[in-house]
């Protein structure tokens, strides 16, 4: 919305004098649009800029803070480092280093009015590092599977590194954790040996419902990259507050023992 802001009707020595100024303010997160501000006075121009720079950062203080951990399960030279790096810093390399241990990232935005941190961890998919990898599964509100279109046995992989997780990080639901399965390289399609209705159909096998959330991905090329992360964690966000409901109340028993006592007859 475009808002006309006409300054009239200025009263001094009584006299009137009339001005007209228009200001364009994008009320879509509060953001004023650069060429809005150049025809206005240079000191009210600072004035308006810093209070609703002020006015944001308190809005931004308001909004509640969550904190999502996310787990990266796959293959080793499945992409899952890349794919990491291209969500929270938009950058590939070709060279390939193998993640020894675990390694994690942090990107926050913001979802429904609420401050998220997402906290990426990376963990090693060579088999000698994945006793290591177990300390890092516990406490995850949601996992990526990752695997190669170009690789059949990736793939063939992901049962046991589903089966693995939820082992080691003994979730409260098993059933309905958030799961979000990735088929990455897309962008060597002639050199595919797993097809997507294959992908499909094994998400849909280890649901009970509702399939898991399957996308194919290319971390070189930032295929469905973005989108892929901010639907796992909009699931764990929404997980997370089914799970809220039905958080039973507590009882301040040192509370109800004081308006007991004083209370009583003496």
């Amino acid at each position: 919305m475009i808002i006309s802001l006409l300054f009239v009707q200025y009263h001094a020595s009584q006299k009137i004098y009339s001005t007209v100024k228009t200001v364009y303010i994008s009320l879509t997160e509060e953001i004023i649009e650069a060429n809005s501000l150049a025809s206005l006075p240079g000191g009210y121009q600072k004035r308006r800029v810093f209070t609703l720079g002020i006015k944001i950062q308190r809005n931004m203080a308001h909004r509640k803070k969550v904190l999502l951990k996310l787990t990266i399960l796959g293959d080793s030279g499945v992409g899952k480092t890349s794919l990491m790096n291209q969500y929270v810093n938009q950058k590939f390399s070709n060279q390939y280093k193998a993640t020894i241990g675990a390694d994690f990232l942090t990107k926050e935005f913001v979802f429904d009015d609420k401050l998220v941190t997402l906290q990426i961890w990376d963990t090693a998919g060579q088999e000698r590092f994945q006793s290591l990898g177990v300390a890092f599964y516990r406490g995850a509100d949601a996992c990526i599977l990752v695997y190669d279109i170009t690789n059949p046995k990736s793939f063939q992989k992901l049962d046991s590194w589903r089966d693995e997780f939820l082992v080691q990080a003994a979730p409260r639901d098993p059933d309905t954790f958030p799961f979000l399965v990735l088929g990455n390289k897309v962008d060597r399609e002639t050199e595919r040996k797993v097809s997507l209705e294959r992908a499909q159909e094994w998400c849909q096998s280890k649901s009970l419902g509702q399939p898991l959330n399957h996308f194919e991905t290319s971390a070189k090329e930032s295929t469905s990259v973005e989108v892929a992360f901010r639907t796992i964690a909009s699931i764990a966000l929404q997980k997370g507050q089914e799970e809220d409901i039905y958080v039973p109340e507590t009882i301040d028993l040192s509370r109800a023992r004081t308006k007991k006592e004083s209370s009583s007859c003496c």
